[in-house]
């Protein structure tokens, strides 16, 4: 039938699909392969992109938030120290059981340890908040100060990754009561935005502040 001999035409033989499958995954394998010997320029412009730091002003206050001793707190010293601000201020954190018991410092008390060991006087820190446990609550407890204290600006010092995902949720808190936020990234111990592909807790804290944005963004 004319149908079925137009049909039978358009049929393509199984060497030609063959053909066209084998040259596919090689053009694949070859894409694969030249993204690999380029990974490290690729992978550097993936971190610099992701990561925000925002131009260094004059502040009401530098703001230690809860999570990393290494880098949090000799930010904030340094940056207070340059006289980007005459205050620091230190989350409330939220203490453990092993705290609670006196059996360990809390973590509040580690960071303005650590500040008064770097040169910070202790008329220069404060703390704020009460029992926070998450950078929303410090967000919403910042937004308390600053409007109780009729602050108009304040920097949070903090690391590479995390700091996409801090501005968005602190800009979200603050910029409707007239708060300026401005967040400086400052790299962690162990790695930088030139090679944090290299260490194990690079790949770490990329990933989990990748999880942590969408999370927050779908969440709040």
């Amino acid at each position: 039938m004319p149908g079925t001999q137009t049909h039978t035409q358009f049929v393509r033989p199984p060497r030609t699909r063959w053909r066209r499958a084998v040259i596919g995954l090689a053009v694949v394998v070859l894409a694969i392969g030249l993204a690999w010997q380029e990974r490290e320029p690729i992978l550097q412009h993936v971190g610099a992109w992701w990561v925000v730091s925002d131009e260094l002003t004059h502040a009401d206050a530098v703001v230690v938030l809860g999570g990393d001793l290494d880098v949090r707190p000799f930010a904030a010293a340094a940056l207070y120290k340059r006289g980007f601000a005459s205050k620091i201020l230190v989350a409330n954190v939220r203490m453990g059981r092993a705290e609670r018991l006196g059996l360990i410092p809390s973590h509040t008390e580690l960071n303005r340890d650590i500040l008064l060991k770097l040169g910070v006087p202790a008329t220069a820190i404060a703390t704020f908040g009460e029992d926070v446990s998450s950078t929303q609550e410090e967000a919403q407890a910042l937004r308390d100060w600053a409007l109780a204290a009729q602050a108009k600006s304040i920097i949070v010092p903090t690391e590479l990754f995390a700091a996409r995902r801090t501005r968005w949720i602190f800009d979200r808190a603050l910029d409707p009561v007239g708060v300026d936020v401005v967040v400086h990234a400052y790299p962690p111990e162990g790695y930088s935005l030139a090679n944090w592909w290299r260490h194990r807790y690079g790949l770490i804290d990329f990933n989990n502040e990748v999880l942590k944005y969408l999370y927050y963004r779908i969440q709040f």
